[in-house]
């Protein structure tokens, strides 16, 4: 499904090149779920936003579905990124001048999705993670779990053939952090292929595999 082939980021000045990512190579097979692991510093969002397409290798091939994204323009990646991946921040991303109804809906709306299928999936996810009674609330009027919460629901309305995770307990309690890591266990079991970037071994423990980088290389699988 993925496959990074020598991938490195860097930032240029005129006296020299900074490096995030240093020759990644890596392949992630459909039905995968992946644990990335690492110090602050070591670049797994960075490797997460490039495997995302929300940001582009300096160096470096990447093939998603056999399609080269390193070659893509931006709307064959928009397109890419819309109808095949789910993306949960760390930091949420919610719409704040939205409800979490109209949150849910959006990721439908890009897919035109149409009006009765909408209402009917945005009621089953808002079940699913028991927030009916948050549906017309602001991101502002709810705690931080529970934006955490709306996030990663949005991220799965789409059914996406793979989610991109970002430390997506860090703000839960830990007893909403099982909850969300056995539904995205749950989602790998039927099939979706999941990256997560974790800090908690816990976490890591419920992917098949782990990735762990240091100062942008990556150290051992």
């Amino acid at each position: 499904m993925i496959k990074l082939s020598a991938i490195e980021k860097y930032f240029a000045n005129k006296a020299m090149k900074t490096y995030v990512l240093r020759n990644i190579s890596l392949e992630v097979k459909q039905g995968e779920f992946v644990s990335v692991m690492g110090p602050s510093g070591s670049g797994k969002t960075t490797l997460l936003n490039i495997v995302g397409m929300l940001d582009a290798p300096s160096n470096g091939e990447y093939y998603f579905l056999d399609e080269p994204v390193h070659k893509m323009n931006e709307k064959k990646l928009t397109e890419l990124h819309k109808t095949y991946i789910g993306f949960v921040f760390q930091s949420y991303h919610l719409i704040d001048e939205l409800t979490v109804y109209e949150n849910l809906e959006i990721p439908l709306l890009y897919q035109k999705v149409s009006g009765n299928d909408r209402k009917g999936r945005v009621a089953e996810i808002l079940d699913r993670f028991n927030i009916v009674a948050k549906k017309d609330l602001f991101p502002n009027q709810l705690s931080g779990g529970q934006q955490q919460l709306v996030a990663i629901a949005r991220a799965v309305i789409a059914q996406p053939k793979l989610i991109l995770a970002d430390e997506p307990t860090g703000n839960l309690h830990s007893e909403q952090g099982t909850e969300i890591m056995e539904l995205l266990k749950e989602l790998n079991r039927q099939g979706t292929t999941i990256i997560q970037v974790t800090h908690s071994e816990t976490n890591a423990a419920y992917g098949n595999r782990i990735v762990r980088l240091k100062d942008g290389w990556i150290e051992k699988e």
